[in-house]
């Protein structure tokens, strides 16, 4: 059963300590309500499962390290930035620059995303069950992009590994990548993501974007 904390006229440190007690005490969900002044809350967490009731503030899961978070809301800024293991779920929609630098985990967005979505993803699964902004994926290092709507401007650039699903399209890729036929395995994988996560798109209508090179600094 999930225990309640009321984070409203209450600062981050006093939060931050609060809910690492109540996971600590039992292991059990916790729901963090009136958040949305916070920002890092639930940064560095390595485990528990927290509920953000509502909107959340800017670097929501900065830094998470195992934490099941789940937004019922719309989240801010930068959210799971540099995440390592762990999962963030927002049922709304994110603002500028959602899961840069990750390094593993899975960040799912059932809304639109804004601009700099997963730059410099180093290994993470980041799906967005809408519509993303510009210079999403940019210099992308490993990990899965799976964009169900459409992409803005500079798709991609310089991606350097990994792979971009896009259900829809796109208003232009940036350098260094190229689209290339879905195989079997990525139907598949696709699939497993959105049975997971209840998204309802069809894996064979999706784009497969990857890079053109892995050295494009390089002649």
């Amino acid at each position: 059963m999930s225990r309640a904390l009321d984070a409203k006229k209450k600062d981050l440190r006093a939060v931050s300590t609060q809910l690492k007690e109540m996971i600590a005490a039992d292991g059990g969900g916790v729901t963090v309500k009136n958040a949305v002044h916070l920002h890092g809350l639930c940064g560095g967490l390595r485990s528990g499962e927290i509920t953000i009731e509502g909107n959340s503030g800017d670097y929501l899961g900065v830094l998470n390290d195992g934490a099941l978070i789940r937004v019922t809301g719309n989240a801010g800024k930068y959210v799971a930035d540099n995440m390592t293991r762990g999962t963030m779920l927002v049922d709304g929609d994110t603002d500028y620059g959602a899961g840069q630098y990750c390094y593993g985990g899975t960040v799912v967005v059932k809304g639109s995303a804004g601009d700099f979505t997963a730059t410099m993803n180093k290994g993470a699964t980041i799906i967005i069950g809408k519509d993303v902004g510009d210079e999403v994926g940019t210099y992308m290092l490993a990990g899965d992009l799976v964009i169900v709507g459409n992409a803005g401007h500079n798709l991609g650039n310089y991606l350097i590994r990994g792979n971009i699903y896009v259900g829809s399209q796109w208003a232009s890729l940036g350098h260094n990548i190229k689209e290339e036929p879905l195989t079997e395995a990525d139907v598949d994988k696709l699939q497993g993501y959105f049975a997971k996560y209840a998204i309802k798109a069809d894996p064979l209508a999706f784009h497969k974007l990857v890079p053109l090179s892995e050295k494009p600094f390089y002649k």
